[in-house]
């Protein structure tokens, strides 16, 4: 591992902290109306973060091209976030406030992300409901008509909105509603069914992309004066998670290659409250809401013993509630990263229920004897029919069964205050960057985030760098050396993926190293574990590259090549994760190393190592990527050891 001592800088705005987001607004150069028209912008990812950004970008007045691999904006992701998302308003009156929610981000983050992000983000999240509020989006609401609000873990306060548990699709058709009339208005072109493949840098600055067209296999080029990735995380280098099948790398990877730094990849999220694996046929995990904590209360058998028993007849005092007896303050509301290394423990203690043990309780009984089964019903009642429809158990009447699994990646592709890369003309915004979370997402603002960074952030931070570069934006041809290269690697990639014809599947290939991650990746990791993936991730991306089987043409639809690509990125990916997870000696949030921990067994952080952002600098397939560091300073919350006791 080479590193650099240049320091990374975030080009964060100085001086007070609650006036900077609004002076840096000031300070930025504008774009006119009529100018606005002479841009063009590329988005890829139509999700709740790409979405938003392209309809405010094409509100505004730029020509936006936009970019999805499924056959509608409606079908991003962002549909299956359930609980909720947090803003600021304190309509409970309970404590809440602007700073409040800037100070738990930055807590339950573990002290591993930038303040001045995390306040703009807690600013930014009141205007956000009213926003989507004004969209028609159905907030739940009290008997009077006010927006009502939940907790949520890693807080004492009510501030979590909600519809129902559908919430993350409520909040994408609101953004897929804004987006879909300026694609009437003209303003913005929608390109589905077609994936991202490589990332076209012109003298230094991002000018385009390379797209496949999924149903008909044409490769062709794309050309625009920036380009915005809003194309998710990389949960998926798992095989199992919550994520949808085709979530995946590679926009961010291609970008990774052409010269943008990766940021912090070990910071993973472990998901506390997931059906559990039920078998080896499963291709992806369910989620169940964060939200279902605020009624449900976890708890294992005492002993060993009554595992094996129905949970009826297992008596009050045999019950170990484990959250609600080692978190009191908190209770069942502990961060995620928390709740799920505590599950893992009680189940490796041989304490798990159901299938392999490899489950914990969560129980709803005490809520529904205290508020009555319309009560809960109105507040879960989709949520609990879909764990029905899986597990053919009615949570109604026997507690649901739960384990921990990925869920969100707060790595990402590193970006400045502005969001923009290291790669002048790329933004990164939403899951894809690694800015707001630090080493920990609390639950219900990864959907903040997403809207910020879409609605409010990079419209005007894009149109300074348009301003700013306005001399240096010459047209790019379609002939341009660097855009017939980058059209050329994509065409030499596709038909080297074809031309294999080894005996393995990529299904095979993707399981394989799945498994490999979560065993020495997943919820707790050391050194020997991170050393011996190191040793066979290589392994593995060679044998894929000599023996991989890859049926059908280029010149079609073709799922199984879809879906190589992706793996070949996940192979390189997964490499770059364990390495960063074995350089950072130390536990912070999401990443637990076993050898960094304090005797009750929380996460033991080494603040005078370990302070900064991990950026790593591509160097080529198998060779040693260059670290830069972005030093992280902490003006405003005190650097303590985090306690939700």
């Amino acid at each position: 591992m080479a590193e650099r001592n240049d320091e990374l800088r975030d080009n964060a705005p100085s001086g007070p902290i609650e006036t900077a987001w609004d002076r840096h607004r000031f300070d930025m150069k504008l774009v006119n109306p009529a100018n606005k028209r002479k841009f063009d912008v590329i988005v890829v990812g139509t999700g709740l973060a790409g979405g938003a950004a392209a309809a405010t970008l094409g509100e505004l007045g730029y020509n936006v091209k936009a970019f999805c691999y499924q056959d509608s904006p409606r079908r991003a992701h962002s549909i299956a976030a359930q609980g909720g998302i947090n803003a600021a308003k304190n309509y409970q009156g309970d404590g809440d406030s602007i700073y409040r929610l800037f100070y738990d981000t930055v807590k339950g983050g573990d002290y591993r992300s930038r303040e001045r992000n995390v306040y703009r983000l807690a600013q930014i999240s009141v205007d956000i409901i009213d926003q989507c509020a004004a969209q028609g989006v159905p907030f739940a609401r009290e008997y009077g008509g006010t927006l009502t609000n939940r907790s949520f873990g890693g807080a004492q306060v009510s501030r979590t909105f909600y519809a129902r548990g559908q919430t993350g699709q409520q909040l994408l058709l609101g953004a897929y509603q804004a987006l879909e009339r300026q694609i009437q208005a003209g303003k913005v072109t929608m390109y589905p069914r077609t994936e991202m493949l490589e990332l076209i840098v012109v003298d230094g600055r991002a000018r385009g992309i390379v797209t496949r067209d999924m149903v008909t296999g044409k490769i062709e080029a794309h050309l625009a004066h920036a380009v915005i990735l809003g194309t998710g995380g990389y949960g998926n280098v798992f095989y199992l998670s919550t994520n949808a099948k085709g979530c995946n790398v590679t926009a961010s990877w291609r970008a990774h290659r052409k010269g943008a730094f990766f940021a912090n990849p070990c910071y993973t999220q472990i998901h506390p409250t997931c059906i559990p694996v039920s078998g080896d046929h499963q291709s992806k995990l369910t989620l169940m809401s964060e939200s279902l904590r605020n009624d449900g209360r976890v708890w294992v058998p005492k002993k060993k013993e009554d595992t094996g028993k129905k949970p009826s007849q297992i008596p009050e005092a045999d019950r170990d509630y484990y959250l609600e007896r080692k978190y009191p303050a908190f209770g069942n509301l502990v961060p995620r990263d928390i709740a799920s290394r505590n599950a893992k423990e009680v189940c490796d203690e041989g304490r798990g229920v159901g299938p392999g043990g490899l489950g914990v309780y969560l129980d709803f009984a005490d809520a529904i004897e205290r508020l009555g089964k319309k009560a809960i019903e109105e507040r879960y009642g989709n949520l609990f029919e879909m764990y029905e429809r899986i597990t053919d158990e009615d949570p109604y009447e026997v507690p649901m069964r739960i384990y921990p699994a990925v869920h969100y990646t707060m790595g990402g592709l590193w970006v400045d205050y502005n969001l923009m890369s290291n790669l002048p003309g790329l933004f990164v915004i939403g899951e894809a960057n690694f800015s707001d979370h630090g080493a920990n997402r609390l639950g219900a603002s990864a959907l903040m985030q997403g809207l910020a960074d879409g609605y409010f952030v990079v419209p005007y931070t894009l149109g300074n760098y348009l301003w700013s570069e306005r001399t240096d934006q010459k047209p790019v041809s379609a002939d341009h050396p660097e855009v017939k290269k980058a059209i050329a690697d994509v065409e030499a990639r596709t038909t080297k993926l074809l031309s294999i014809k080894g005996t393995r599947s990529v299904d095979s290939f993707h399981r394989e190293l799945g498994k490999l991650m979560w065993d020495k990746c997943g919820m707790a990791r050391n050194e020997a574990g991170l050393k011996e993936a190191l040793e066979r991730i290589p392994a593995l991306r060679a044998e894929f590259w000599e023996n991989l089987r890859v049926p059908g043409t280029g010149a079609e639809l073709n799922q199984s090549l879809e879906k190589a690509g992706r793996v070949a990125d996940f192979l390189e990916l997964a490499e770059l994760f364990a390495k960063d997870a074995l350089h950072r000696r130390e536990s912070a949030g999401g990443h637990f190393r076993e050898e960094s921990q304090t005797p009750e067994g929380e996460a033991l952080r080494d603040d005078e190592n370990f302070s900064y952002v991990a950026a790593w600098e591509f160097n080529g397939v198998g060779a040693e990527p260059t670290l830069h560091k972005e030093q992280l300073d902490f003006e405003y919350v005190k650097l303590t050891q985090r306690s939700y006791k």
